[in-house]
């Protein structure tokens, strides 16, 4: 048998479902996540000759993240969470020298009652299918006391659809071009965007348990990274260059999207976006002199899921 050598390691928890009710009084503010978590570190002879003396349990790992969110006052923001939950880790067990913390935060709002408008103070609504992302790593390769993070947030599964206001002409015509140029079309995509901060040190937990952690500055309400802005901010400027742009192209209308996401959040340092087309094709009914193709005319579709086109493109700052 031919000699091997194991060059990477890495492994955790996936799918800790996890939903938490803060309360004030009658006031009740929720999140829901699905978390998962994966540990690098001096682990390798648990896979090399079965020594399980270096492994942290993947059940362990599930109870620390229910643990820290009860009692972390992070738990709200899915950045400062993560970074909590990465540095906790890292810095309690010697031999792990990175933590990737995964987040998916699943969309809850409040209910506005009709009588008066008012929200709800603890009842809500699911409002939206589309699911904010956090990735955290959190590296204590430098030591324990020179912590640094990586930090990338972003939307997916946020889906669109316009009517009107696209067109898509100029392409390369030759011996294999069947679309047709169109001056206006139905556009649809599901949005899938990231955007990444710039690298952040993080303070090590002072205290003897290590569950103490100091926000990064940007990362505190108000601060050029306050994650609950940016993340509202990114939504707002693509849904409203999506509705408003005379869109030439998708790749036109992506790049716009990024601009505007990079100007309005200082602490954003890149922009992706991943937008699969979502086809709508007019149905022919020519064979009953019925006009329905032509961009005038066209008004019944058939919703086309494969295969679709997909444009993505990365928009970083200068």
């Amino acid at each position: 048998m031919s000699e091997s050598i194991l060059t990477n390691a890495r492994y955790g928890k996936d799918l800790v479902r996890l939903f938490r009710v803060v309360r004030d009084g009658e006031f009740h503010q929720v999140v829901e996540y699905n978390v998962r978590v994966l540990l690098e570190g001096e682990i390798e002879t648990s896979y090399t000759v079965a020594d399980n003396s270096v492994i942290v349990a993947t059940d362990s790992m599930k109870n620390i993240t229910y643990y820290l969110a009860k009692i972390s006052p992070h738990i709200l923001s899915p950045e400062r969470f993560a970074l909590h939950l990465g540095t906790y880790i890292v810095s309690k067990y010697a031999h792990i020298n990175r933590a990737f913390v995964t987040l998916e935060k699943l969309r809850w709002s409040r209910i506005a009652l009709s009588a008066n408008d008012h929200p709800h103070p603890h009842s809500f609504i699911r409002d939206g299918n589309d699911i904010q992302t956090v990735e955290v790593e959190v590296d204590a390769s430098a030591g324990k006391d020179k912590l640094s993070a990586k930090v990338t947030s972003g939307i997916t599964d946020l889906l669109v659809l316009k009517s009107g206001g696209s067109a898509f002409h100029g392409y390369i015509r030759d011996e294999y071009t069947t679309l047709q140029e169109v001056d206006d079309r139905v556009l649809s995509t599901s949005v899938d965007l990231t955007y990444t901060f710039a690298p952040l040190s993080l303070i090590s937990p002072a205290d003897d348990k290590k569950l103490g952690f100091i926000v990064p500055e940007g990362f505190a309400l108000g601060g050029v990274w306050d994650a609950v802005n940016v993340a509202t901010r990114a939504r707002t400027a693509t849904l409203d260059i999506f509705a408003l742009d005379s869109s030439a192209s998708v790749q036109a209308t992506l790049f716009k999207m990024g601009q505007r996401v990079i100007a309005e959040n200082a602490g954003v340092e890149s922009v992706t976006y991943n937008l699969p087309n979502k086809h709508y094709i007019p149905v022919n009914m020519a064979y009953i002199g019925v006009d329905n193709t032509t961009p005038a005319n066209a008004e019944v579709f058939v919703p086309v899921s494969a295969p679709s086109g997909l444009i993505s493109a990365t928009i970083s700052r200068k």
